[in-house]
């Protein structure tokens, strides 16, 4: 099998009313996919998304007449580009799709097939006050979740902290709560300082009180001493990963045992390959694999393929924060957004490859 032809398409969904994004100076008032679609000579199209994709005309040829199913040398061909552009892993979710259109098996069961189905946890976006964070964890709690994560301003704890203490009030303890702090790296244009160790601790004591499943994110990447002594120090669990830009980094973590929870996002980070290697390494250590999703359906849909396959858990991230972000936004492209069922499973698709469709109606409304 050969790779024919390679297409990137650049979708812009407007948002109205905007998404008054945590991690963002400014609400978001539109929301962008590149769509990466992959053909074979033998008839297969791959689909994959979830970054950007920015550059990769550069290195197009690279690919073109390669074997989509040899994915050990693709992944390698798309590591040597990182070096010296963007991270193309949604390139390898298009080859992963093939390779289970070919095997006519859903990637999940190639990766191990050890889960149908992983419990969701409501990951949400926005800064809201107490009390509409209470009643958006009602809500949530209503909808089927069986956990949810609430994202705090460490630059203003103490409005978070309020926020938090008013959720765990009002569900008492019949929904987990994570907390992110969003410390381990920086958004476009973002220069504010991190907090240091002191306030970093100060903090996680009192999310203890509030009995936090885990806190995400604490201290900056480069603080692995800081990450442990957190974990060691308060008893709350520590996670991190999500936009970790490299295999060895993930390594380093593992062998000074900084982390509880590997977030390591696969169109992100480290891609797919890399990711099952690393949460299996991560799990014979006792600790968890978690995939950070904070993508559209496509990378939802990547991150959880290799989280089924290798038994992630206990929870898989599932972006969710009406009335501003919805499956309904957030998979826009496809013709069935990714859902969660009654129980607050979000399940693997039974479809060949990774069970994307396409709503090309809606991608030509959306066209950039």
């Amino acid at each position: 099998m050969k790779i024919t032809a390679i297409r990137t398409r650049k979708l812009r969904l407007v948002l109205d009313p905007p998404f008054f994004a945590a991690w963002d100076p400014m609400p978001r008032r539109h929301f962008d996919a590149t769509i990466v679609e992959v053909e074979t000579d033998e008839g297969l199209l791959g689909i994959g998304s979830g970054d950007t994709m920015d550059g990769f005309a550069a290195y197009e040829d690279l690919f073109i007449g390669t074997d989509p199913l040899n994915i050990v040398e693709q992944v390698k061909r798309i590591e040597t580009i990182n070096f010296h552009a963007g991270r193309f892993w949604p390139l390898e979710v298009a080859f992963w799709d093939i390779i289970g259109k070919a095997a006519n098996m859903p990637v999940a069961q190639l990766f191990g097939g050890a889960q149908k189905k992983v419990a969701a946890y409501a990951s949400t976006g926005e800064l809201r006050d107490p009390v509409q964070r209470a009643e958006s964890a009602l809500a949530i709690r209503e909808a089927g979740f069986q956990a949810m994560k609430i994202r705090v301003d460490p630059h203003n704890f103490g409005a978070g902290l309020e926020a938090v203490r008013a959720v765990r009030e009002a569900v008492g303890d019949s929904l987990r709560i994570m907390v992110d702090l969003n410390q381990s790296w920086r958004m476009a244009g973002d220069t504010q300082m991190p907090h240091d160790f002191v306030a970093a601790r100060r903090a996680v004591e009192q999310l203890r009180d509030l009995d936090v499943y885990w806190v995400e994110e604490p201290l900056p990447y480069a603080d692995r001493d800081g990450l442990r002594r957190l974990r060691a120090e308060t008893g709350v669990r520590v996670a991190a990963g999500e936009m970790i830009s490299s295999v060895s980094e993930v390594v380093d973590y593992l062998e000074h045992d900084a982390l509880d929870v590997y977030q390591m996002d696969v169109v992100l980070a480290v891609g797919m390959l890399r990711a099952r290697t690393l949460a299996e390494l991560a799990m014979l250590k006792n600790r968890r694999f978690t995939p950070h999703s904070w993508t559209n359906g496509i990378g939802v849909l990547a991150n959880l393929h290799v989280a089924a396959g290798v038994s992630g858990g206990p929870y898989f991230e599932f972006p969710y924060d009406p009335p501003g972000w919805t499956p309904q936004r957030r998979d826009f492209m496809l013709r069935r957004p990714v859902e969660i069922d009654s129980d607050g499973f979000v399940r693997v698709p039974d479809a060949p490859g990774i069970g994307a469709e396409l709503d090309e109606e809606a991608c030509r409304k959306w066209a950039l």
